[in-house]
């Protein structure tokens, strides 16, 4: 069945679904981990180039770039920090896992990998971009199903029921 998974997360709620569902089938087929963390400006929280950085001859330029380098490291470590709290969970749990963290385009690192690592099967999030959103921001989940060599498995984003505005809300309206 699938003895080599690649779970490639990320730090959203999602990116805790995509581990969860990994270790789980990871566990039921006794194979092994591969976490999978991509440095992307893509991802919620990564570092925005500041804008200013285009102008050399900008006064604040030196800032602007020593601040967003600082902010890069920090961003960087704290993806290491979340895969090796990952791989503790799932060594924990009796599964081989390693992992690795790549920068660049989410898309083309994951198909590399897994072509690398012969992976067998790929554990991937989808965050539900549609239409002119997929169209325009392109979707990595559908890239990576188009162009790896091994079966993916999709992990939509978890939906929440209500937020917590129309809760309050409605609880005004009862009375």
């Amino acid at each position: 069945m699938f003895s080599k998974i690649l779970a490639a997360i990320d730090r959203s709620a999602n990116g805790n679904a995509v581990f969860d569902e990994a270790l789980t089938l990871a566990k039921a087929t006794k194979g092994s981990l591969m976490l999978l963390h991509i440095l992307s400006s893509e991802e919620k929280d990564s570092p925005q180039t500041p804008t200013l950085l285009t102008l050399e001859y900008h006064p604040l330029h030196g800032e602007l770039l020593e601040d967003y380098c600082q902010q890069w490291q920090i961003y960087e470590e704290e993806g290491f920090k979340l895969l090796r709290s990952y791989t503790e969970l799932a060594t924990n749990a009796g599964v081989s896992t390693e992992f690795t963290q790549n920068s660049g385009n989410p898309s083309r690192n994951i198909c590399e990998l897994a072509r690398t690592w012969g992976a067998d099967l790929i554990v991937i999030g989808r965050r539900g971009h549609s239409g002119l959103n997929e169209l325009i921001l392109g979707s990595v989940s559908n890239y990576v199903f188009h162009h790896t060599p091994c079966s993916v498995h999709v992990v939509y984003a978890p939906v929440p029921l209500k937020s917590e505005v129309f809760v309050a809300n409605e609880a005004q309206v009862v009375h």
